[in-house]
């Protein structure tokens, strides 16, 4: 119960980051655009359509450019004081925490099992904390894992708190010596007696991993003989139960395994019916009023992230009541990830000025009442339901309609959204239970994924879920501690990368054809305009088609005999635009203590994810609205975390950053563009055209020319992939198909 006593120093406080200077920068490249658009729309008549295909390229990057600029305009984030929580909060409240995984080949144990780690030995009392696994692919090596976590778990966790370790997942801490080498020291026989037991396990993993026979040995694995990943019962599995805990620095929080049934003919929502049925089962076991949700491999890098978060969601002065969740960035530590943690330290801050930050599904603390499908309005001012809600949601038609059959699961709603005191329960007492819920059909005709729990409809739950949560009236709040909350792994590898990318477009764009699109009712709901406008950002993905053929188009006016770009003071014009967003940009890098040449590969990679995965998602977005396939949730391959004995280098090795190449169609447009620009470039070069450059229609074609340097070195990596060989080289197959491109390209261009 927090104190009630205002006096004292605040938990938390909202920080406000505004800068009238970049503002005026913004505004000043906005005028820019303008001004050019207008001299397009002026003069379109003197030129070919090559303006008018420039004017809707350079129309459509405008109205980016607008948007981002309203989302940045007013950054703040909240920085919470958790030194303070204890003397303002007697008994902190429950907290629940998901860990979803789907492929124990695409994300190791060994992954999953570091993550559950590093939660089980965060800053927060063991007997409010439960830990559940959803497992979608029923791996029998996965719940292996789980028990022998547990086991490890009763010697990392009280060695974590006994000496305040500070990175909480052994496979990042064992990476370095120990600091205090001091022969005999009670931390040294600690430190070494830990080492030993992680290695230990990550051989059992391992070797469980290499031979699925070992875990035939075990009774305890009958529930997963002749399962098969989408074909297989419910199955749920109490791993560890803190029976009878008081808080105690050497007790482990209690540890769940559950795998939902599957069956080959029923939809199951991918992630998103995962997630829903964690809040089911958390909800019969323990019905904790908060849950934390991290990916499988995003392990807790601060020790104090649960409670920061209980900072927002008992500072009273804030009208707590109506956050609905704490979100973290999403940092990583094991590739050149510079252009997401810059894009998300100033446009998360940005949208955190608003209403609050968007859910990005993972590294986020939700409330379960508000999960639950309940609005601020819903409430009293001190957080009590009011007496038209109670009609409303509590009536036994309702709930059944709502939450479905279970009448335990039904009980366990209505005590969570009374806010009744949760008793101790035995979890083992609640299987059957939680077995019945897990069952295909339980979410037939419920307002599961629908209005409540994590929204379905689009494989991008988290932003399908945000947007509903905000229109409700709620808000959000965005902390970004020095120390990274939470630090995740990039998939292995370029390929995978834009595999990725292009799921994560396919949802974002999937969100503007479905019930949840911010286009619909843009001036209605409770959801603020300029929030809105955050979501509607998404269609940044959809610039992949200007920007393609923007890549293009200095190209086809040299090889055409065309003036892209205007003469004389718009041409100024022109360089200045880029010139003030290239120093912006860079700026915002260096900034952050990020040098030029990352930068430099940050801009990039953008123009290489727009015009792959963006453009790929907008096909596949294509197919879905015709009827023709429905999106697919592609699973990306997680990197495999080093362990002890792999070296204490936890670097990058010196082939991390290079560009690698497969024979997916994702290579096809960047490998296209750079044949296409390289081929101008000889044309201009060797003046095949020299006596055609008198150009009554627009300048010598230096522009242009620039304009295809440019190009080309946006796409160096797959300049360098021409002449590199094995996967860091481009497939024959792509180069042949290119090129067949290419030379179709140059002779309707001419």
């Amino acid at each position: 119960m927090a104190d009630s006593n205002f006096s004292l120093p605040p938990l938390c406080e909202r920080i406000s980051y505004t800068n009238y200077f970049v503002r005026a920068v913004y505004l000043m490249i906005l005028g820019l655009f303008f001004s050019l658009l207008s001299h397009r729309i002026r003069h379109m008549s003197e030129y070919d359509n090559v303006w008018l295909v420039a004017l809707f390229c350079e129309s459509c990057f405008s109205l980016v450019c607008l948007l981002i600029t309203c989302l940045k305009w007013s950054p703040a984030d909240t920085k919470p004081y958790p030194d303070r929580l204890d003397e303002r909060v007697h008994d902190l409240p429950l907290v629940d925490m998901f860990v979803p995984t789907a492929d124990p080949v695409r994300e190791p144990p060994i992954m999953v099992v570091n993550t559950l780690l590093s939660l089980l030995a965060v800053n927060y009392p063991a007997n409010k904390l439960a830990c559940y696994v959803s497992d979608d692919g029923c791996s029998p090596l996965t719940y292996f894992s789980l028990k022998e976590a547990s086991k490890f778990a009763k010697i990392w966790v009280p060695f974590c708190k006994k000496y305040n370790i500070r990175v909480r997942a052994p496979f990042r801490y064992f990476l370095n010596p120990i600091s205090d080498r001091t022969d005999g020291s009670e931390f040294s026989k600690d430190w070494e007696t830990t080492k030993r037991a992680y290695q230990k396990l990550s051989r059992k993993v391992e070797d469980a991993t290499g031979d699925s026979h070992l875990l035939d040995v075990e009774d305890d694995f009958e529930a997963f003989s002749n399962t098969k990943p989408n074909d297989h019962s419910t199955i749920v599995k109490v791993v560890w139960e803190n029976k009878g805990g008081v808080g105690d620095e050497k007790e482990v929080p209690h540890i769940v395994y559950i795998s939902r049934e599957k069956r080959p003919n029923y939809v199951h929502h991918h992630k998103c019916g995962a997630m829903n049925f964690l809040a089911r089962v958390s909800g019969l076991m323990t019905n904790a009023p908060y849950m934390l949700n991290v990916d499988c491999d995003m392990y807790a890098n601060d020790a104090d992230v649960v409670r920061q978060a209980m900072c927002i969601f008992l500072q009273k002065s804030m009208n707590s009541n109506h956050c609905a969740f704490v979100q973290y960035p999403q940092d990583f530590y094991d590739s050149n990830t510079d252009q997401i943690v810059v894009l998300q330290s100033y446009l998360g801050r940005g949208i955190a000025g608003i209403q609050g930050p968007i859910y990005i599904g993972t590294g986020c603390v939700h409330t379960r009442r508000v999960m639950y499908g309940l609005s601020p309005d819903d409430l009293e001012v001190n957080g009590s339901l009011s007496s038209v809600a109670t009609r409303e949601f509590l009536t036994e038609d309702s709930l059944a309609r709502r939450f479905g059959s279970s009448k335990e699961m039904i009980k366990s709603v209505v005590d969570a959204i009374q806010r009744n005191p949760n008793p101790q329960n035995i979890l083992t007492n609640s299987i059957e239970a939680a077995q019945e819920i897990g069952h295909c059909h339980y979410e037939y005709q419920t307002s599961w994924g629908n209005t409540i729990g994590w929204l379905y409809d689009s494989v991008a739950e988290d932003l399908n879920t945000s947007i509903e949560i905000h229109s409700r009236g709620w808000t959000s709040s965005y902390i970004s501690p020095d120390t990274p909350a939470f630090l995740g792994s990039m998939p292995q590898g370029v390929p995978e990368a834009l595999l990725q990318q292009r799921r994560w477009a396919t949802g974002w764009i999937e969100i503007l054809f479905n019930k949840q699109s911010p286009l619909r009712g843009m001036f209605c709901k409770k959801i603020r305009f300029r929030q809105r406008l955050a979501y509607l950002c998404t269609i940044a993905c959809l610039r992949s088609i200007p920007e393609l053929i923007y890549c293009l188009l200095p190209a086809y006016c040299l090889l055409h005999n065309s003036a892209l770009f205007p003469k004389g003071t718009y041409l100024g014009i022109t360089i200045t635009l880029v010139g003030m967003h290239c120093f912006y940009t860079l700026w915002e890098f260096m900034s952050l203590g990020y040098s030029v040449q990352s930068w430099l590969v940050s801009q990039s990679v953008w123009r290489i994810v727009a015009t792959s995965s963006w453009l790929f998602s907008i096909f596949d977005i294509t197919l879905k609205l015709l009827g023709i396939s429905e999106t697919v949730f592609r699973i990306t391959k997680k990197t495999v975390p080093a362990g002890p004995s792999q070296g204490e280098d936890d670097g990058p090795n010196s082939d991390s950053r290079k560009f690698e190449f497969d024979g997916s169609l994702h290579f096809l447009p960047g490998t296209f563009i750079v044949l296409v620009n390289l081929a101008a470039l000889a044309v201009f070069s060797v003046g095949l055209q020299r006596s055609s450059y008198s150009h009554e229609e627009g300048g010598s074609g230096l522009a242009e020319a620039c304009g295809c340097v440019l190009v080309v070195m946006l796409f160096l990596p797959f300049v360098m992939g021409l002449f590199e060989k094995g996967k860091y080289g481009i497939p024959l197959s792509t180069l042949s198909k290119a090129g067949f491109l290419a030379v179709l390209f140059v002779v309707f261009s001419v």
